[in-house]
Order: C-alpha cells, then sequence, then structure tokens
C-alpha cells in the first residue's frame, strides 16, 4: 500500500495560474521524480486560498508550511531542502521566522486570523477535480440527510431558521424565497445558479466555482429537493472557462457516484443539472434577464409581478439564487440551523465572501464574519494601504453600491447597516481608494459602465444615465456649472423610482453616495475649476517649485512654449497656455516641477 507522508498544495486559481502556478506544478513533479519521491510526496492543485497579493502559493502538508511567490525555479531548492532533506526554505515564507517553531501557516498569517473560512474552507486544501475529497471532509452530507430523513417542508423550514440571506445583491431571506417557488403549484418547477458574476473588480463565485464547484452542485440539489424541482442550470459566465471547466467535471462525477440524476440516495429524486454560458452582459446578473437568456432570448428584464417563483423560466416556477448562498446550504443541514447562526449579527447571519481589491496591500479573497467592522477588514486583513497613502474611501457593492468615507470605517458590514449609510453588500467587491483618487471621477467611472450595460429596454435607466454621465464628465473636464449637483440629484431620485429592474435602479447609487460624503469635491471641480486630488487630467495644473535650477529643459520639452524663464533663474508656468500634458514634470531633472 502506497504511504504518502507529504502533500504538496499549489494554487490552481485563475490568479495564480496567471502567475505560472500551472509551470510551478510541473516543476514539482519533475523535481519529485529526480528525488524517487514519488511513491510518497503527492503534489495536488487546488483552488483559490485567496491570497491572491502573494501567489502562486504552495502549501506542504502536514507542517502547513506557507511559501508564497513561488517560480518554478525555487522548486527544486523546495524539493531539495524540505522534501529530501527536511529543511524550511525560509527565504520562501510569507514570514521570515525567528526560529523553526515559528514557521507560518494559514494561522499565523494575519491575512487569515480574522476570516472566518466557512465558504471558502475548502478552497485551497483539496482537489476540486476529485469528488473524493470533498466525500472525504462531509461533502454531500447535507444532501443525504435531507433526502433520507427530513420533509421538503423540514428543509425550508432549517434554511428559514439559520437566517441566510441572499449573497448576490439585496440580502432576501433564502428560506422565505425558497417557500414561494415551493407554494406555486405546478408539474414542473426550476432551480437556477446564477453565476452571471459582472462587478468590476468582483471574483467571489469564480473562486469558490474554481476551488470547490461539488459544494455548490450540492446545495442546488437541497434547493431542489425543498421546492419540488427535477432540473437546474447554472448561468455562468464564457469569461470563466476554468470555473466552467471544473463545473463540468463536478457534474460528471456527481452523476456517476449517483448524487445528481435519477433516484438519488436510492430515493424518488431526480435532479438533471445544465450549464448555461452567458456572453458577459451585465444586465443579465438580473434574474429576469438571465432567463430570457436561457430561453435563446436577449438578455433584457421584464415588469414583475409575476415573480420568478411564480412564473420564470419558460413560465413556470423558478427559485433563482447566486453561487454563495447555495454553497452556504450544504453547511445548514449538515450541521444544523443553530451553528449556523453561531456567527454573524442578529439580523445578518453567517459570513461574506469579500474581493479586496484597489489600493489595499493585501488584494485577494476573504471571508469574515458578518458585524466585522471595514476597518478590519482593510487594515487586519488587507494590510492597509498601498504606498503608506492615506485611506480615502472604499466602494462596496460594486456598481450598485457606495462609497464610504473614513468616518464609516467602524461601521459594521452588515445589510441593514451598509444600507443606512448608503451603500449595500451586493455580491461582495470591494474596492479600496487612496487620497490620489477623484471621487467625482470614481463616480463618473462607474456609471459609465452601468449606462454601456444598460439594455437600453427602459428610457430613466436608457436615457437618465446617459444624462448623468454627459454632466460627469463635463464636471471632471472643468466644464462644470452652477445647479449640476442639484440636477443630478434630482435625476437620481427619478431614475430610481422608476427604471425597470435593479441595474437601473442602482446606478445612481456612486453618485448619490459620493454626493453624500464627498460633495466638496464636487464644488471644488465646479466652482473653482480644481481637482482635489489632483486626478482629473483636464484640472491638474503644472507649478515650478524652489528647487528650479533655471537650466530650461522644461521650457524645451514643452510642447505649446507655455514655460518661461531665464538661465539660472526660477521659470514660470502660463497656466492659460498650459495644455496640461506632463512633458514638463517628465523632462525635468531635478523634480521641481509639482502636479497640482
Amino acid at each position: 500500500m502506497q504511504h504518502i507522508r507529504a502533500h504538496v498544495l499549489v494554487c490552481g486559481g485563475t490568479g495564480c495560474k496567471s502567475a505560472g502556478s500551472g509551470k510551478v506544478i510541473e516543476s514539482f513533479k519533475t523535481e519529485i521524480e529526480k528525488k524517487g519521491l514519488s511513491e510518497e510526496v503527492m503534489v495536488v492543485e487546488t483552488g483559490c486560498h485567496g491570497f491572491c497579493e502573494h501567489g502562486p502559493l504552495v502549501i506542504i502538508y502536514p507542517e502547513g508550511t506557507f511559501y508564497c511567490q513561488v517560480t518554478p525555479e525555487d522548486v527544486a531548492e523546495i524539493v531539495e531542502s524540505h522534501l529530501y532533506k527536511g529543511r524550511i526554505v525560509e527565504r520562501l515564507l510569507y514570514h521570515e521566522p525567528l526560529s523553526l517553531e515559528a514557521i507560518p501557516s494559514y494561522n499565523d498569517i494575519e491575512f487569515y486570523k480574522k476570516q472566518e473560512r466557512r465558504v471558502l474552507a475548502n478552497c485551497g486544501r483539496i482537489n476540486p477535480e476529485a469528488i473524493e475529497e470533498y466525500i472525504a471532509i462531509g461533502g454531500y452530507e447535507g444532501l443525504a440527510k435531507a433526502l433520507t430523513t427530513m420533509t421538503t417542508e423540514e428543509v425550508v423550514e432549517e434554511v428559514k431558521k439559520s437566517g441566510l440571506r441572499g449573497r448576490g445583491g439585496a440580502g432576501f431571506p433564502t428560506g422565505l424565497k425558497w417557500s414561494f417557488a415551493k407554494a406555486s403549484v405546478n408539474a414542473k418547477n426550476y432551480i437556477i445558479c446564477n453565476a452571471d458574476e459582472g462587478d468590476p473588480g468582483a471574483f467571489m463565485d469564480r473562486s469558490v466555482l474554481e476551488g470547490d464547484p461539488h459544494r455548490v452542485l450540492e446545495g442546488m440539489a437541497i434547493a431542489a429537493y425543498a421546492i419540488g424541482s427535477d432540473e437546474g442550470y447554472i448561468y455562468v459566465r464564457a469569461e470563466y472557462p476554468l470555473a466552467i471547466k471544473r463545473l463540468r467535471v463536478a457534474i460528471a462525477q456527481a452523476e456517476q457516484m449517483g448524487f445528481l440524476g435519477n433516484n438519488i440516495f436510492g430515493t424518488k429524486f431526480n435532479f438533471t443539472l445544465h450549464i448555461k454560458e452567458g456572453a458577459g452582459a451585465f444586465v443579465c446578473g438580473e434574474e429576469t434577464a438571465l432567463m430570457a437568456s436561457i430561453e435563446g432570448r436577449r438578455g433584457m428584464p421584464r415588469t414583475r409581478p409575476p415573480f420568478p417563483a411564480v412564473a420564470g423560466l419558460w413560465g413556470k416556477p423558478t427559485n433563482i439564487n447566486n453561487v454563495e448562498t447555495f454553497a452556504n446550504v450544504p453547511l445548514i443541514l449538515q450541521k444544523g440551523a443553530d451553528w449556523y447562526c453561531t456567527c454573524g449579527t442578529e439580523k445578518s447571519k453567517g459570513t461574506k465572501v469579500f474581493a479586496l481589491t484597489g489600493k489595499i496591500n493585501n488584494t485577494g479573497l476573504a471571508e469574515v464574519p458578518m458585524g466585522i467592522t471595514m476597518r478590519e477588514i482593510i487594515y487586519d486583513i488587507g494590510g492597509g494601504i498601498t504606498n503608506g497613502k492615506k485611506f480615502k474611501a472604499v466602494q462596496i457593492g460594486g456598481p450598485s453600491g457606495g462609497c464610504l468615507p473614513e468616518s464609516m470605517l467602524d461601521l459594521p458590514v452588515d445589510y441593514d447597516s451598509l444600507i443606512s449609510a448608503g451603500a449595500m453588500m451586493g455580491s461582495g467587491g470591494l474596492v479600496v481608494m487612496d487620497e490620489d483618487t477623484c471621487m467625482v471621477d470614481v463616480a463618473r467611472f462607474f456609471l459609465n459602465f452601468t449606462q454601456s450595460e444598460s439594455c437600453g429596454k427602459c428610457t430613466p435607466c436608457r436615457e437618465g444615465t446617459k444624462r448623468m454621465l454627459e454632466i460627469l464628465t463635463r464636471i471632471t473636464e472643468g466644464c462644470g456649472r452652477d445647479g449640476d449637483i442639484e440636477l443630478l440629484e434630482d435625476m437620481a431620485g427619478k431614475i430610481k423610482d422608476s427604471a425597470l429592474c435593479g441595474l437601473g435602479q442602482t446606478a445612481p447609487n456612486p453618485v448619490l453616495s459620493t454626493l453624500k460624503y464627498f460633495r466638496h469635491e464636487y464644488e471644488a471641480h465646479i466652482y473653482e475649476k480644481r481637482c482635489p486630488a489632483h486626478a482629473c487630467g483636464k484640472l491638474a495644473g503644472y507649478t515650478i517649485t524652489d528647487a528650479c535650477r533655471g537650466c530650461g529643459i522644461c521650457a524645451k520639452a514643452c510642447p505649446v512654449q507655455a514655460i518661461a524663464g531665464k538661465p539660472k533663474s526660477k521659470y514660470v508656468i502660463d497656466q492659460v497656455v498650459c495644455i496640461k500634458c506632463g512633458a514638463c514634470m517628465t523632462a525635468c531633472p531635478f523634480k521641481a516641477i509639482a502636479k497640482g
């Protein structure tokens, strides 16, 4: 019998793959074979560990030694020193240990200390393409319990009792949503997993599908049993080829093992799953547009009622949840609603997965208990702001969310607190901004995204967001007018009240939140014709400081002859003539030109 004494886990998520983890894996296999260790050391490609900033990541068990930023050139040393001679390669550790007793593992790293990894518990620790590894850690026990010991009503009540709320947007109670679909009497019901993750900077659902696809399949099967469905769809964008590949493998394995298909666990319950690849339209994240796309029609929302629970896919009762919501369900069935409620707040139970991006030191994925503060996420887990800059704002909830200022850093992260602050949980994108960020330009950026992604079906979204975008563009270009702020607020309110779907109704949120917390920046752009963050190119001026040596190099570099002066004397920039191209700053050898 083969005895495996060490497992080498290499991150195979999209982030680490793009950084070369595939070559790292091949190097490990080659070097292990050279040393004759193939019978006792196993190399496992896992999903995302979350610590994306320091990938490719390698963890060696049973010690749990955590190596980061590993290249193919490092592998021979790891195999020779660690796997062959039992000596840690200290230069590749996340922190240099003071002694071998201080070798860092998962729990010793600040990035992981305040996390509560429930949904992500298996990501980075199992082979996502091996169903046996999922089963070995309790996989499909929740489904077995539901099918063999519980009625459909009991399953729905257990999910209600857990307090699980939808992780894809507004946070509607999951169990209540299931009960609506269950109550719709029809010979055919559908289950849909919304994996159309379109928010800029968001990759939570992708990482779960890549790292632990069976958990999502199990959650969908439990939901299907609960509402009386025998068929489901996973709607995933085609830009996620690795997630699609691993989903296909997982579905085939589950069917072979009898966890999908007919007479599951020897019962009369049947469930078939399909994958529908989306073309990347942001609007297809809206559930009625998503269903239209599955049906082969253009992805455009429709008016409600009727709601999908009554008339959804092909007019049949349909339940739609996102990836993270379904991934929570097996835990609730396996460990019970009471266990699930031990984490989170009174009205926001469990954990939430966030994608940390922007001007933050530790970009990646973090799963935290509901109720943790924004400060803890950004500074304790995220490692603070890059380059020692000052924190300015955090955008939470994607294009539909809001920008929160420094004064909100101690706000507890839960559904109700965020909404009261003018933001929303959304799917979990979290973009951090520093002092060099212009909040007017941020509002323009996100509105440009939602405006270009609008399906155009309703006038408030199609025309309203376009007019708002035109005003914001004018302001950032120095052409803002008195009354623009009031006009933006008025239009935002009308769009929120009258747009057809959630995309249009929430599109003004970044504008409204930046107006609420950073109104002074709008006023500076409009009335003083300046950008306080020096980020808007057409408002950014250049001045020559006292460090000027009078060499005249800047004057020679200026394409419009806006700089004048005498040799060995301080030169001056004519701000009226200056086109703000920055050529003078680039050319100055003494760094005597400042932007501002």
